[in-house]
């Protein structure tokens, strides 16, 4: 969304907006509003996503040994609903829902990430590795099942894959001996990437999102110049 001014910004228990824009919890599902003007290509962006979680969890988990960074997986099992004006888009499909929060800067604390989530006939399976400037790097590999419990389990076999053409380092988790591929690099910037991978977790194939994150990257000067092209500031 575009950066904007405090006065743009309005904030209740169930609703938040930013300008024309909007997200909004009506008890069932987070409803997402989106009216802006895309960048750095102008073109409207209008149209609705709508989040209905199978439940809802309460476990935040700690990022990192001092605890200033935080994730929280709130609907790790949801239906995705989206309908678009412009451009015309529609479909209903398989979707996750989370926030990071924290007290500090995440390129202070972290050099990257590498993040992956599936669908399985069990339940959402997570997988969340941090590199941390100091102290241990977290090793996370969690499911959720539909009413929300989560179960940790030992982490799969690390693969490295195919760097994007920004360079940007990507791994995954999967089972031994087999291979794990890049179905699709869905967005490919200077500091982070998406891809859709197909892999075989704990002896079921899946469809797998993944992004890498590299905040080496991201607090370079020449990056953070490049910031307002991306994300226009009002």
């Amino acid at each position: 969304m575009t950066e904007r001014r405090r006065a743009a910004i309005k904030r209740s228990d169930c609703d938040f907006t930013i300008g024309p824009s909007s997200v909004s919890w009506d008890g069932q599902a987070l409803n997402i509003r989106i009216d802006e003007i895309t960048n750095p290509f102008p073109s409207r962006l209008r149209g609705t996503v709508r989040v209905h979680p199978s439940a809802l969890t309460a476990r935040t988990l700690t990022l990192d040994g001092a605890g200033q960074h935080r994730w929280w997986p709130i609907a790790p099992c949801s239906r995705v609903q989206v309908d678009f004006a412009q451009p015309k888009l529609r479909w209903l499909g398989d979707g996750y829902f989370d926030i990071n929060h924290g007290d500090a800067p995440l390129e202070n604390d972290f050099s990257g990430w590498q993040w992956s989530r599936s669908r399985t006939r069990r339940g959402t399976l997570v997988s969340y590795e941090t590199l941390a400037r100091s102290g241990p790097n977290m090793d996370l590999s969690l499911r959720f099942d539909p009413t929300g419990a989560v179960e940790e389990l030992e982490p799969l076999s690390r693969t490295d894959l195919p760097s994007t053409a920004w360079r940007i380092g990507r791994a995954a988790r999967g089972d031994p001996a087999q291979p794990i591929t890049v179905k699709r690099t869905l967005e490919d910037a200077p500091f982070y990437a998406r891809s859709l991978l197909s892999a075989r977790l704990f002896g079921e194939s899946s469809d797998v999102m993944h992004e890498s994150l590299s905040l080496d990257r991201f607090r370079l000067p020449v990056v953070q110049a490049m910031l307002p092209f991306r994300m226009p500031r009002w």
